[in-house]
């Protein structure tokens, strides 16, 4: 999808959104190519949005369980009816035999189906699944795809009273279908660290998932571990979701497959995990070369260095 260059001269008041006839379209492109461009990408307009995008996220969601009232818009169920559609095709893909065990190549016949899809949501959808040959996913497809939440946000698609929805229905509903495409194709994590990682396939649900616990009045960081916590509050809670799945997908004791959530569990408060959560998605995502190397700036998110 061609991203959305704002036409100079042009200015919005605060409450409006967007008029789609002051942008110009340019094709997006990748800058970061060689580890000494990190510097550029840190510095750039595109991480301070992006960055700025997850945080203001996570202070929305700050003490509110997935089952609380908010509003739903029109744009949020396009998102979710696109998101059907891929977890429909997923059922409609089953895997086939084959000698190994990971890596079912029907998966490739699910992502042929992207091509499809029309030109104006093609793009993000092809920066999320990506890489066809060696079917492996990573945080870099979530980040990709917060990213093109974030520019939904930018053009004025989605508006801050569509903030809980963004993450308890859109967000939700893509986890939801990354992990039936891990269990269905049984995809391998790209660059995975093992028991040293805190997850092989998602991050922004543990930082989101901590801040809706934050002041809980009986829920404390050493009770994620707890089996019949989980299942009773899973529910309710991202992070609490996302650790009922890694106890389906993985065998023997927690403290052993996951061992850097297992540390967390011993962090005094929630305040404190959601903090460390985001320095660690800082160190351990956006700023490794592996990741971004994938990204795509044009204007929205644009890799031109923040203005002073």
């Amino acid at each position: 999808m061609a991203e959305i260059e704002q036409s100079s001269g042009s200015s919005h008041e605060d409450d409006k959104p967007p008029n789609p006839g002051d942008f110009s379209f340019m094709v997006p492109k990748k800058e970061i190519s060689m580890v000494p461009d990190m510097g550029k990408w840190k510095r750039s307009q595109a991480y301070a949005d992006y960055i700025g995008f997850i945080l203001t996220l996570n202070e929305g969601v700050k003490g509110k369980k997935l089952t609380c009232e908010y509003q739903v818009s029109e744009t949020v169920e396009k998102l979710l009816a696109m998101l059907g559609t891929l977890d429909r095709w997923i059922d409609e893909t089953p895997p086939v035999d084959q000698p190994s065990r990971f890596g079912n190549k029907a998966y490739r016949t699910w992502y042929a189906k992207l091509d499809q899809v029309s030109a104006s949501v093609q793009e993000p959808l092809v920066a999320l699944f990506s890489i066809r040959s060696n079917m492996f996913l990573c945080s870099g497809h979530e980040a990709a795809f917060a990213a093109f939440l974030c520019c939904l946000c930018k053009v004025g698609a989605l508006r801050m009273e569509d903030q809980l929805a963004i993450i308890f229905k859109v967000f939700d509903k893509y986890l939801q279908v990354m992990r039936k495409l891990q269990k269905t194709y049984r995809m391998e994590p790209a660059g995975s660290q093992g028991v040293w990682g805190l997850d092989d396939f998602q991050f922004l649900p543990f930082i989101w998932g901590s801040s809706q616990l934050i002041d809980h009045p009986t829920l404390e960081p050493r009770h994620f571990v707890e089996e019949k916590v989980v299942n009773e509050y899973h529910q309710d809670y991202m992070f609490l979701e996302c650790i009922k799945f890694i106890n389906e997908m993985k065998t023997g004791p927690f403290a052993e497959h996951s061992n850097q959530l297992w540390n967390i569990s011993d962090v005094p408060s929630w305040s404190k995990v959601n903090q460390g959560l985001i320095r660690m998605y800082k160190a351990e995502c956006l700023e490794k070369f592996p990741v971004i190397q994938h990204f795509k700036f044009g204007s929205l998110l644009s890799i031109q260095p923040v203005k002073p």
